[in-house]
This record gives structure tokens, sequence and C-alpha cells, in this order.
């Protein structure tokens, strides 16, 4: 049994709560940051390059946020996210745009000891953004004040390139994005360091998944479903740990048909094959988050509790969870973070 608390935080212009978070956390992102040496990681200044070259908008919110930090130089390169240590894990995600859509539901398999267990609600540029934080101001899913709601896996492929992590790409299209297919725009132009999935929801319905990798351009599919694989399984032992086939099929089925409705296919992620208890393999679910972006509202849920929280009413607390762990055998993949 494993307690974990999950905290609710507002601060829409980053500041001392944000700058207390990052003092607290900020020796584990050191020792990842690290972990293949100093030399493994890019200069402050390709950093800073990166993100002024890719990422334009962000730049006032990152020079916020190393500020608040304190302003060092090894602080500043791991807040850039541009090719940072390599991370993965598992996760599904479904989109429902149907009677009661659009929803995005998600689940999210990691490791309990490298999760933040953070929600933040923030306005770091023009919107407001309520999202679950990694690597301090990124995201793993979210919303945005206009309906746009992001989150996303792990892709199963083990490339490694020149580019940014994952969660800063999530922030920056909640922050800059409104639609499908404006999100769809900025995925094409964008590098990226590990192969994820992205599944994109609007306000209007719209669907997309993007399979992003640092060895090709985008695939994008008008696919309401991701796991973690990008059409075909690329790395076998992983998928076969993490089940990603059988939780892919599992939400198609659920969006043909097996789920009645909105209510039926987000109770099923709190099942298996979508739930997960293998905590101590690194894959365990964490949360489910049930994105109702259009009304600006998001549940997160675990088998016998429901958060809320939202645009209108976002209040801060604690929930503590208690992680039951049933996972048996080895390691088969592999963590380090964001799934």
């Amino acid at each position: 049994m494993i307690p974990f608390t999950f905290r609710a935080v507002e601060e829409l212009k980053l500041g001392p709560k944000w700058a207390g978070i990052f003092d607290e956390r900020w020796p584990h992102y050191r020792e990842w940051f690290l972990r293949e040496g100093e030399a493994a990681r890019p200069s402050y200044a390709t950093s800073a390059r990166m993100l002024r070259a890719h990422m334009p908008e962000l730049v006032p919110a990152y020079e916020r946020v190393v500020e608040l930090a304190g302003g060092g130089d090894l602080a500043a390169r791991m807040l850039s996210l541009y090719k940072p240590p390599p991370y993965l894990a598992a996760c599904s995600q479904g989109a429902w745009v149907r009677d009661g859509g659009p929803v995005l539901a998600r689940n999210y398999d990691y490791a309990p000891s490298r999760f933040e267990g953070l929600i933040w609600s923030t306005r770091l540029l023009q919107r407001r953004v309520i999202g679950t934080s990694d690597c301090l101001w990124g995201l793993l899913d979210g919303m945005n004040d206009a309906g746009l709601a992001v989150s996303l896996t792990f892709g199963g492929r083990r490339v490694m390139g020149d580019g940014f992590g994952i969660p800063i790409v999530v922030r920056y299209l909640l922050e800059i994005c409104e639609t499908v297919a404006q999100a769809r725009e900025t995925i094409a132009r964008l590098p990226f360091s590990l192969a994820h999935n992205l599944t994109v929801v609007d306000r209007a319905g719209d669907v997309l998944t993007a399979y992003v990798s640092p060895d090709r351009e985008p695939i994008f599919r008008p696919f309401p479903a991701a796991t973690n694989h990008q059409g075909l399984v690329e790395w076998p032992e992983q998928a076969t740990a993490t089940r990603t086939i059988e939780r892919e099929q599992c939400i198609v089925r659920l969006l043909e048909g097996d789920a009645p409705d909105v209510g039926s296919f987000a109770d099923a992620f709190l099942r298996s094959p979508l739930f997960s208890t293998s905590y101590a393999n690194g894959w365990g679910t964490l949360y489910t988050a049930v994105i109702q972006a259009g009304d600006g509202v998001v549940d997160y849920r675990w088998p016998t509790h429901a958060w809320r929280l939202g645009f209108e009413a976002f209040n801060e607390g604690e929930h503590v969870e208690v992680l039951a762990d049933a996972s048996h055998g080895g390691d088969a993949a592999g963590s380090d973070h964001a799934g």
C-alpha cells in the first residue's frame, strides 16, 4: 500500500508558490538532469536559443521561471526541457465526441516515486490553463479556456534525438492554441527528443492523435485513442509488459459501442485493462483525468474518490490516495519520466 498526496495549486502568475515547489523538488530534478553527466546536456546558450527559435511565445514565461529558480545555469538548462534525459512509461487516452462530449479521458501510469502529484491552475501568457505538472512547469495533460484539451503517452520507440521533452510541448500547445488545426500546425514544426503520442480535442469535437518522434516527421491521424505504440509495435518487450495493444483495443471497443454513454466510457478507465496496479514496475495508474475542456472542468478520479477542478471553481487542496500494488515480476522496460 502506497499513500500518495496529490495537490492542487493556483498561481496565475508564477511566484512564491512555484518557487517553493522548485526548492522542494530541485534536488530530485538536478540528479535526474545530470544522470548521464553534465556534458551530455546542452549548454544554456543552446537551450535558450532553441526555445527562442521554436517556442518564442513561451520565452517570457521561461525567463520568469528561471528567475524564480534563482537564475542558475543548471536550472535554466533543465527548465528549457531541450534535449533532457530520456523518460518513458505507460499511459492510455481516448476522446469521446458523441453525446456528452467532447471529453478526453486518460490514465497516467508511472512510478509514484518519480511523480510530482501537482495540478496547476495558471495564466502564464494570455490563457488560463489547468494541467498535471511534470518537470516543474511542463504538463502531462490539461486544458485551456479556449476549450482545447491535450494529453500525452509514451510512443513505444527507443529512438532519441535533439529536441524538446514532451511536457514542455503540452504546455506550449495549451498556451498558444485554440483548435485541433492550430495544434497540428504547431506540432508539425517542433523537434522532439523522444517518441510520444499526443491526443488533442477541441471544443468543436475535432480530434487528432499525433505520433511524434525525433527521427521522422509527425504522423497525424484523426484517431481518438492512444496507448504506447505508433501504429506498429516497435519495442515488443515494452509493448508486452505494458499491454499496449490490449489497452488500445479496449478504448476502441468502448468508443465503437461497448460504452453506451460518456459516463460508462470514463468509468472504464478505472478498471483493467486500462487501470494498472503495477506500481513497482513503474507503470501503475496514478490518476484518471476526465477533461471536459468545453465546460472548463476536469475530474481527477480514483477507484473510490473524485476531485473536480475548473476555471470557475479551482479550490486549492490535497487528496491522499492509497495506491494498492498488485504487480509481480521485474521491470521489463524501465521508466524515468513522463509517460
